[in-house]
């Protein structure tokens, strides 16, 4: 039996397990699929035991970059990301790392797109938001990152993001954590009073499926999306992905 799995940090909730599981049954395919739950990175290297039969990864929070020094090569889409959320593992044993998440977003978020949203926010500068700038370049849309601090490259932090300034950027992307099941009740500080009903916002996290940030936008009057058919639409581009080397 060929194996593939995730590889995260506290990740006992994951929606890929379950999803490739029931996939590969009414298939009956034979392939399983488990959760790698790393406390560290550096416990990547200790999945490889002798005759360990697996074929493939899935990378989430919080190593999609971190991943990236334990691979043998990367495709041109992920080196221009900078970020890995799927891994080939060829006869040789090479290891390839493909980001599928550009695909899996832009599939999602174009059904909202309006001619007016001409700008976006990006919450958070993790990997999935580098997957979330380079899709906003092909759509020659324009956006900013927000951040906790001021780095290089990021033009607002949460202390200096006003409600006049979210007006003028119709979409907003919750690229971070925040939110997720357990903590519910959590959401990114951004002052929801600039939310118009000329916004959309769309949320990553997809337990629970409408969150904190998703609710407040709805409130205020925008479109609000969840990750769920991101996170469906990349798990089916990385099966045709890891079949290419199968």
């Amino acid at each position: 039996m060929n194996r593939l799995g995730l590889i995260g940090k506290d990740i006992s909730y994951s929606f890929s397990r379950g999803y490739f599981t029931s996939k590969f049954e009414e298939q009956k395919l034979p392939f399983t699929y488990e959760n790698f739950d790393l406390k560290h990175i550096s416990e990547f290297t200790q999945l490889f035991t002798k005759g360990h039969s697996i074929v493939g990864f899935n990378v989430t929070i919080p190593y999609k970059e971190d991943i990236i020094p334990y691979l043998d090569s990367l495709n041109k889409k992920a080196r221009k990301i900078g970020a890995v959320n799927t891994i080939t593992i060829n006869k040789e044993g090479k290891l390839k790392g493909y980001n599928t998440d550009c695909y899996g977003f832009k599939k999602s978020i174009k059904p909202f797109l309006k001619p007016h949203h001409k700008k976006a926010l990006i919450l958070g500068t993790g990997g999935a938001s580098k997957a979330i700038a380079y899709t906003f370049k092909r759509l020659d849309i324009k956006f900013d990152y927000v951040s906790r601090t001021k780095k290089p490259g990021v033009k607002f932090t949460y202390e200096t993001l006003t409600s006049e300034i979210l007006k003028d950027y119709t979409i907003v992307v919750n690229s971070t954590p925040i939110g997720t099941h357990p903590n519910v009740d959590e959401c990114p500080n951004i002052p929801y009073d600039g939310i118009t009903n000329q916004h959309f916002l769309f949320d990553v996290i997809y337990n629970p499926s409408q969150t904190k940030f998703l609710k407040l936008g709805k409130d205020r009057g925008a479109e609000i999306c969840n990750g769920l058919q991101m996170l469906e639409y990349q798990a089916e581009k990385a099966w045709k992905t890891w079949n290419s080397t199968f």
